[in-house]
């Protein structure tokens, strides 16, 4: 019977792939898939279970001034823009992260946290797989103007 001295040691894992200079760490902490929203457009679900109290991952973009967000935000139809701070807005319209389809709800699973000028998303209870990811978009620039989709129970009827 070999001892323990005598087996070879254990294989070193392997070395995770070098990320090339320049490519960002992926934000996405849990899977996500885009596909149609029955709340509105496209919308970002669940592709395996989310812990509550669980970062699902952020929403990159670019980074522009409040003043300019706001002109753009005049100019689209589907708005992807969220402003970070009173000077600063992140506009994800060109952002392949799938988490900017988050879809508004008031009956949310889910909130956006500013951090360090980052949006992330974070669970709020366990999410299933399959199940819509949505938060409460809370101030907009919609004032009121926008009728709510989102169908929960008591819901506010206006963004």
């Amino acid at each position: 019977m070999p001892r323990l001295a005598d087996l070879p040691p254990p294989a070193a894992p392997a070395p995770a792939p070098a990320r090339p200079r320049g490519v960002p760490v992926d934000p996405q902490k849990y899977a996500v898939d885009v596909r149609p929203s029955r709340i509105d457009g496209q919308g970002a679900f669940a592709a395996e279970a989310v812990p509550a109290r669980r970062k699902i991952g952020e929403i990159r973009g670019e980074s522009i001034s409040v003043r300019e967000a706001r002109r753009r935000a005049r100019a689209l139809a589907r708005i992807m823009i969220v402003e970070v701070s009173e000077r600063r807005a992140i506009d994800a319209s060109a952002s392949t992260d799938p988490l900017r389809y988050t879809n508004h709800s008031c009956a949310p699973n889910a909130v956006l946290r500013i951090r360090q000028g980052r949006v992330e998303i974070y669970a709020l209870r366990d999410i299933a797989p399959g199940e819509e990811i949505c938060a409460d978009y809370g101030e907009s620039h919609h004032e009121g103007r926008l009728r709510c989709r989102c169908g929960a129970p008591g819901c506010a009827g206006r963004l």
